[in-house]
């Protein structure tokens, strides 16, 4: 366990001594954020602010996992997917700063790429044998799903990436809900380890590898958010969003907890409904559902404060969080063997 602890605080301790030379690496090479013209206008005082800054969270992580890991498959997978999300991200940060604009990547290239992330997940699974079922808490059901479980898999990659991309748009607010949601999957597998044996023979090294690795992530985003904090030094750009959603999707599936990451991701998936509901609502009625979207902006239109949507969008997360940990608590540990002492 203390590789676990070691993790997050080295990762942190990097991620914070690193930022200053980062932040003014960013400045000195004209790397700022490019501020869509549609958003609100109190946003365009930012334009210009360093961006890209998911790529101290994600190096920070990277260098303290690999220190510490055990190599395991289950462990790695969650780590490339990380790294492959961050660099759909870092692809669609890079087009906004060549081309200067607010528009990046395609949308259909982005898909093509996560879709390629979840062939590499897919095959993974396959090597640890992973059974394709999903199951229901509470009434107590196993889902199987056969070949419609990659097609899952899909969803919940694209969507999480996708999710905490759109969740990226006020100082603070995609890095803290990520740092919840990540501190809820490493105290789940912290969980699973503890409950997998009492000898070390018998301990799931699995579970022990991936709560190192949220550890790594958790350390990052503490030492980004640092940074990230109103008035943000430094933006998160889509490296560090995507980066965060790639990584809640692949733990949830590697810890077989799928419909957990509705609760744990929560707050994604009320930002991207609220994207969906005010296009639909737009393009068939003529309505807008919300002042803006994806709905933080809503909040904004209200005049509330920067802060004041960071810190209720963060309860709103943690209690999301609690709930979720307390349904894998009581149901999760009678489904998987391997929490079985």
């Amino acid at each position: 366990m203390e590789r676990v602890l070691a993790a997050g605080m080295l990762a942190m301790l990097i991620s914070i001594v690193a930022g200053p030379k980062f932040i003014e690496f960013l400045r000195r090479n004209e790397m700022g954020q490019h501020i869509r013209e549609e958003g609100p206008e109190r946003h365009l005082v930012k334009q210009g602010t360093p961006t890209m800054g998911g790529l101290l969270l994600v190096f920070s992580s990277t260098v303290a996992f690999l220190t510490l890991s055990h190599y395991t498959t289950e462990g790695l997978t969650v780590f490339l997917v990380t790294l492959g999300c961050g660099a759909v991200g870092f692809a669609d940060d890079y087009t906004k700063l060549r081309h200067r604009r607010s528009l990046g990547l395609a949308g259909r290239w982005k898909l093509v790429l996560l879709g390629a992330i979840t062939v590499g997940l897919a095959f993974a699974i396959e090597d640890v044998g992973a059974p394709t079922d999903v199951y229901v808490p509470i009434v107590d059901w196993r889902i199987a799903l056969s070949f419609a479980f990659y097609a899952l898999l899909f969803l919940i990659v694209a969507g999480a990436a996708n999710g905490a991309n759109l969740t990226d748009g006020i100082d603070g607010l995609a890095a803290g809900i990520g740092i919840i949601g990540l501190l809820t999957f490493t105290a789940i597998n912290v969980f699973a380890y503890t409950r997998s044996g009492q000898l070390a023979t018998e301990q799931n090294l699995a579970s022990l590898d991936m709560a190192i690795l949220g550890a790594a992530l958790i350390g990052g985003a503490i030492g980004f958010l640092w940074y990230n904090a109103f008035p943000a030094e430094v933006i998160m750009g889509d490296t560090g969003s995507m980066a965060i959603g790639g990584a809640l999707g692949a733990f949830a599936i590697m810890s077989r907890s799928e419909l957990l990451l509705i609760l744990i991701g929560g707050i994604f998936v009320i930002e991207a409904l609220s994207v969906i509901l005010q296009v639909a609502s737009f393009k068939y009625w003529g309505r807008r559902i919300f002042l803006m979207a994806p709905i933080h902006h809503h909040f904004e239109m209200k005049a509330w404060s920067e802060t004041k949507i960071m810190v209720r969008f963060w309860i709103v997360a943690a209690i999301l969080c609690g709930a979720a940990f307390a349904l894998y608590y009581r149901y999760f540990p009678g489904f998987r063997p391997d929490l079985v002492g």
